[in-house]
């Protein structure tokens, strides 16, 4: 194994390591300052298996307790109650848990057609939101939480952890200085072969409209008789979620978006289908995405059936450059270094003998080095710690930011630039078109004269 690859390795682990202590002691300062009983004490509005995650994700941050729940389904509310404890306040109307004086802040993990109302009602409720993705279910409801964010002055974080990655900030760091050339392609994957991970969610025997407020759970979404497979399964609905693109998509526009620095794309193309799982959900399983940005092409894809039943979920980035490519997986990074080659070739052997000899002289006395014919690749590896945990560090950055007031990455703007294109791939989809966006204004734009741009 060459030097460089264990010197850089060494080199990433060290970064790394100082990289995942540095919130976690400027934290614990900060408590200690503030008092043992100076808690942060929070809330969970929708507290199924994504809220319970980052619930459970939230409590190992030190000075946060756990204080109030709402869900629609009382199950849901009396396993908060065996899980955090009896004195835990439920209710299925979220209003009642911003209406408590003890809350600091919410986690809101309800169904994607509640996260802007919640994000908007906590914010003017005086609550700091970390609100999962995608921000939004509608491009029309983005700037209305950025504008309550501006004006309540709270703190909101989106719930897509990779822009809080030491691997996806290692990964920035590669990519702006200069490790593969100049980019100009990114490829993005991740495919899954299993039940649940098609969205397949158990749904408990006592679900019934006694135990579940079906008429909450629709508020804002076409009115329907009683059918829970809706609500256990609601990503599988365009009533409710957003389908691959605001599920998953929405994850890779926010680590790109955070890799490169990017704002977002000029034109969305889509492509899809519903292949497998003809379970009565209306949205596709297949998906591809292609994204025009200005310095770079972008071509996104999720397979929900992708392989032998049972296999490993599969994800990752290609980030390609003029001089190499850096792949990013859940592993961590490797960049293979190819340089270009000093000299373009030749292909002269259907020219006559006499051009060809002709050709070659000239083409020597240009190029008069030995024949470039092997082009030499180095590859490094970067790897984190063991056991890193990035959904971690996501919220060790959100509380941070609670007790000190200082901005996050992935606020209300920043999720709307990564919603936004998640949710134009629907769009693009579902009406046959190309859409044309606007990411600095963040608004659709209608295409100029000529055609493409």
């Amino acid at each position: 194994m060459p030097d460089y690859f264990s010197n850089s390795r060494r080199t990433f682990l060290k970064t790394t390591a100082a990289a995942t202590l540095i919130a976690p002691l400027g934290y614990a300062q900060e408590e200690k300052k503030s008092g043992a009983n100076d808690n942060i004490q929070i809330a969970v509005i929708g507290i199924g298996g994504q809220g319970t995650s980052d619930l459970n994700t939230a409590l190992q941050v030190p000075g946060v307790k756990m204080v109030a729940a709402a869900d629609v389904y009382d199950g849901r509310l009396a396993r908060a109650k065996e899980s955090y404890g009896q004195d835990v306040f439920t209710s299925r109307d979220y209003r009642e848990v911003l209406a408590r004086k003890e809350v600091d802040a919410v986690i809101i993990a309800t169904p994607d057609h509640w996260h802007s109302k919640i994000a908007v009602d906590a914010m003017e409720a005086g609550k700091d939101v970390y609100c999962e993705k995608p921000m939004v279910q509608k491009i029309s409801q983005g700037k209305s939480v950025i504008e309550a964010q501006k004006r309540t002055g709270r703190i909101i974080q989106v719930g897509s952890q990779r822009v809080s990655s030491i691997v996806y900030l290692k990964a920035k760091e590669l990519i702006r200085s200069g490790a593969i050339g100049e980019l100009n392609m990114i490829e993005g994957w991740l495919d899954r072969n299993s039940a649940i991970g098609a969205w397949q969610y158990s749904i408990p025997p006592d679900a019934s409209p006694q135990t579940i407020d079906w008429d909450r759970f629709l508020d804002g979404a076409p009115k329907r008789p009683f059918e829970p497979i809706r609500l256990f399964r609601w990503r599988n609905y365009r009533d409710y979620g957003t389908g691959i693109p605001g599920d998953l998509f929405v994850h890779q526009f926010s680590g790109i978006h955070v890799v490169t620095g990017a704002l977002g794309p000029l034109r969305v193309q889509a492509s899809g289908a519903l292949r497998y799982w003809k379970d009565g959900r209306d949205v596709p399983d297949i998906m591809f995405g292609l994204y025009d940005y200005p310095d770079f092409n972008i071509n996104l894809r999720v397979n929900f059936e992708s392989g032998a039943a049972g296999t490993a979920e599969g994800s990752g980035f290609r980030f390609i450059g003029t001089e190499g490519v850096l792949q990013l997986g859940s592993a961590g990074i490797t960049v293979t270094r190819s340089p270009r080659p000093k000299e373009p070739g030749y292909t002269i052997n259907t020219f006559p003998k006499a051009v060809q000899q002709q050709f070659l002289a000239d083409y020597r006395q240009k190029y008069p080095g030995q024949p470039d014919q092997i082009r030499s690749e180095q590859e490094e590896r970067y790897s984190p710690p063991r056991n890193y945990n990035e959904h971690l560090d996501h919220f060790r950055n959100f509380f941070e930011a609670v007790r000190t007031r200082k901005p996050v990455v992935e606020d209300a703007v920043f999720g709307f630039r990564a919603a936004g294109p998640a949710l134009l791939t629907n769009d693009a989809f579902f009406e046959n078109k190309i859409i044309h966006w606007d990411p600095e204004k963040m608004e659709l734009r209608q295409q100029a004269e000529g055609g493409r741009q």
